[in-house]
């Protein structure tokens, strides 16, 4: 076990240092200059298009509205990567990273974007109103590589399916088990039945159950952050001086330095707000939308929430 910890360390490592950060942020980069920074011109469309899509029921029986399909993706976006990812990365590269977090998101949105409306493009109707997409699709159908779309499919499956959800079980049966002496075999067996109960209902429940449970999660989330804001208000602008500091001129504590601090920044945003990971677009997908760009705006407005809002929050009450 500890060699193959040992070797899932090492690739890991290596991946995220000279792989995966050096391709999603340049393709994020490169979405943001050929989009002509849509993250910023659209950010009051997004904002519209998803307040306006606040309680519509779209055309056809199990149809999935714009937002509902949003409130799919930010279940899926929001979790452990917003808690005890931001704790970590404040931890490991000291309260700079969380500036690199709010840097990556704002290049992050521009790839979510173009995911997301390509998803749209490139959806395939189920009928009743139901699509179904992803970047499978569109690697196959737009790019015309069906070996890589069968093998993207493979893994996202298996990330997702096993190794995400079985992270993000873990957190919170350790943290039940600390909190409230709750075994952690219960506790999976509980989450295991709640899931079971949402997952078989089809799309139309997933989409039903976010669409009251994020709202919901995020609200509380944010209400206990901002009273602790307000408890320490005096403390804020010190805060804040503290991140914009320790971005270009980290704690001596911090091991590697600024290097340190931006690759931890950047790895927990991208984890947290999976742009690029190609996650978000099968959720996309699934919206009966008039446009293919209105789910794009709107998906991309889910990585703002993600790191800016949530992340900030969970940044705000540690560093506080």
């Amino acid at each position: 076990m500890d060699l193959l910890n040992s070797a899932v360390g090492t690739i890991n490592d290596f991946l995220w240092t000279y792989i995966i950060i050096v391709v999603l942020v340049g393709c994020g980069l490169w979405f943001t200059l050929s989009t002509k920074l849509v993250q910023l011109r659209a950010l009051p469309e997004m904002v519209r298009l998803l307040t306006g899509d606040l309680g519509r029921r779209p055309s056809g029986r199990k149809a999935i509205s714009s937002f509902q399909a949003f409130c799919v993706s930010t279940a899926s976006r929001v979790g452990v990567g917003n808690i005890a990812g931001v704790a970590i990365a404040i931890v490991t590269g000291g309260p700079g990273a969380v500036f690199w977090m709010w840097a990556i998101a704002f290049v992050g949105t521009a790839t979510g974007f173009v995911e997301s409306t390509l998803a749209q493009i490139y959806k395939i109707p189920r009928g009743h109103g139901l699509f179904h997409g992803g970047p499978a699709y569109y690697i196959q159908n737009a790019l015309g590589q069906p070996a890589v779309a069968k093998l993207f499919a493979v893994l996202i499956s298996v990330t997702f399916g096993l190794i995400y959800v079985s992270v993000q079980a873990n957190t919170i049966a350790l943290s039940v088990e600390k909190a409230f002496g709750v075994e952690t075999w219960i506790m999976g067996l509980v989450l295991s039945v709640l899931a079971a109960l949402v997952i078989f209902g089809g799309l139309s429940r997933i989409a039903t159950f976010t669409t009251f449970l994020v709202p919901i999660m995020a609200g509380l989330y944010l209400l206990i952050a901002l009273i602790i804001v307000i408890m320490h208000i005096d403390a804020v602008p010190g805060m804040f001086a503290l991140i914009l500091h320790d971005a270009f001129s980290p704690q001596a504590a911090v091991g590697g330095g600024i290097g340190t601090v931006i690759l931890t920044g950047i790895r927990r945003g991208l984890f947290s707000n999976e742009a690029g990971e190609g996650s978000i677009p099968n959720a996309a997908a699934t919206a009966s939308v008039t446009h293919p760009v209105k789910q794009g705006l709107v998906q991309a407005f889910g990585v703002y929430v993600d790191t800016w809002i949530v992340c900030s929050a969970t940044a705000f009450i540690v560093l506080l």
